[in-house]
């Protein structure tokens, strides 16, 4: 595990990791679909976004549909499984840009980190968060920091002991903690949102 024994030279990070099971980034097929999924989860805590998402996948009877059998889905019922109006609108802008784009799996795997942000982000309802979260845990990209995430900030400022007062400062410090921890910014992410979840003492 080359990131483990890269991010443990930073000792504070090194004691979280030491605390929880090793991870493993993989690449998931449907990008749409977890896109849909990360769409539906937004300021949602996991357990309740989980249950929106089995309801979602209900609606098609267990199966994955495709782009357009979502935009087929009229939005009453999408709304009718928990969604705002708002998500219900933006699953659907999904699915039209992906149509209308002709977009596969493959594209998305041979396009940089940056221009993947650029270009999924003119999808009304996609923001670089959403597209991040993609890149981490959809197409299995190993440098991606969250830098915008409430759950990093959190998590770094209680372990390096910063302020969290001036979030300009803070994102500027978080992103100076990061620099060392390239190639494998996206591990060091997950370790961080795995100790804030279980709140460990060290």
């Amino acid at each position: 595990m080359e990131h483990i024994a890269h991010l443990s030279k930073d000792k504070k990070l090194k004691k979280i990791i030491a605390l929880q099971e090793p991870y493993i980034l993989v690449s998931r097929k449907n990008v749409y679909l977890h896109l849909c999924s990360s769409i539906m989860s937004q300021q949602l805590n996991t357990k309740v976004a989980a249950v929106i998402y089995n309801r979602f996948l209900n609606l098609y009877k267990n199966k994955k549909p495709t782009p357009k059998q979502i935009l087929d889905t009229p939005i009453e019922t999408l709304r009718s499984i928990g969604l705002s109006n708002a998500k219900a609108l933006y699953v659907q802008n999904v699915c039209t840009f992906f149509i209308s784009e002709k977009i596969t799996d493959n594209k998305l795997h041979k396009m940089g980190n940056e221009d993947l942000i650029k270009y999924l982000s003119q999808i009304k309802g996609v923001g670089q968060w959403t597209v991040e979260m993609i890149l981490m845990f959809t197409l299995g990209r190993k440098d991606v920091f969250a830098l915008d995430d409430l759950g990093i900030q959190q998590s770094i400022a209680k372990l390096y002991g910063l302020d969290t007062t001036n979030k300009k400062e803070l994102k500027e410090k978080m992103a100076q903690l990061s620099v060392k921890w390239s190639p494998y910014r996206t591990y060091a992410c997950k370790y961080l949102w795995g100790w804030k979840d279980n709140e460990p003492k060290i």
